[in-house]
């Protein structure tokens, strides 16, 4: 019978400084191809507003559109850490955030991502006090994309990296299990890691996070417009996608990838 991962799989593994491996996926039929070749962690992203929907955001991504994809991958896999994303303004309030999130728990996700920093500690403890483990997004947060007026690396700045390695702590402090860092230069996603106890899954953020997530559509070469500098068309490499994925998992775990042209300095 296939082991079911959970947040002490991935805890064990930073321990152990073995990289986790974690890819989108919006579908039951990709999920059990990604959950069979062994992929540790599947994030439903609400990506999928740009992937899937067509937008050129991700703003317009409902709590109803996340439940019907989270319920889709649920269904096809079965050993991997399923972690869904909180769409734009579904947790504006701990109110809002725990009528949301049960809605995710209940469609099959592990665990929900929320982007912010210091305002989101008393939403975070208040899920995780209400039994929803949280993973708090850091770097560059899309839900903000008009905020930061693009989609743009965060933490350059002296003062702005000070402050993300603090928010870590904090939001880590405050009940967050896991921090995903989005494009940040290579260094402050080391420190980040090495400051907090729990897993840190990078995009974008060099080599020394404790495991690397990629959307799907990137590795396998079908994204419109362009693939990101932090990504790799795997499937071109393979020209089969069992392939392609197994050797993400692989170049991950022998901490090949992300390789230098990869990374922000």
């Amino acid at each position: 019978m296939t082991k079911k991962k959970t947040i002490t799989t991935l805890n064990k593994m930073k321990l152990n400084n073995e990289k986790f491996s974690a890819l989108t996926a919006y579908d039951t039929s990709f999920a059990q191809i990604f959950d069979e070749q062994g992929i540790d962690m599947i994030l439903i992203g609400d990506s999928l507003g740009m992937v899937l929907q067509g937008h050129s955001d991700t703003l317009k991504v409902s709590i109803d559109d996340m439940a019907y994809h989270t319920r889709c991958v649920a269904s096809g896999a079965k050993q991997a850490f399923i972690l869904a994303d909180m769409p734009f303004m579904t947790y504006a309030t701990p109110e809002q955030a725990c009528e949301n999130a049960a809605i995710l728990m209940q469609a099959g996700a592990q665990m929900v991502k929320l982007e912010g920093a210091a305002w989101l500690k008393e939403t975070i403890t208040t899920l995780s006090q209400r039994s929803v483990p949280v993973c708090a997004h850091l770097g560059l947060t899309p839900q903000s994309v008009h905020v930061f007026g693009g989609y743009k690396i965060q933490g350059r700045n002296n003062d702005v990296a000070e402050q993300m390695i603090q928010d870590a702590i904090d939001l880590v402090e405050a009940g967050a299990q896991m921090v995903l860092l989005e494009c940040v230069p290579a260094s402050l996603a080391q420190a980040i890691s090495a400051a907090v106890d729990v897993p840190v899954c990078g995009i974008g953020a060099g080599v020394d996070t404790d495991g690397q997530v990629l959307v799907m559509h990137d590795i396998l070469g079908i994204s419109s417009g362009y693939i990101p500098k932090f990504s790799k068309n795997y499937l071109a490499k393979t020209g089969d996608i069992r392939k392609a994925v197994t050797q993400f998992i692989n170049e991950v775990s022998e901490k090949s990838f992300p390789a230098p042209e990869h990374i922000f300095e």
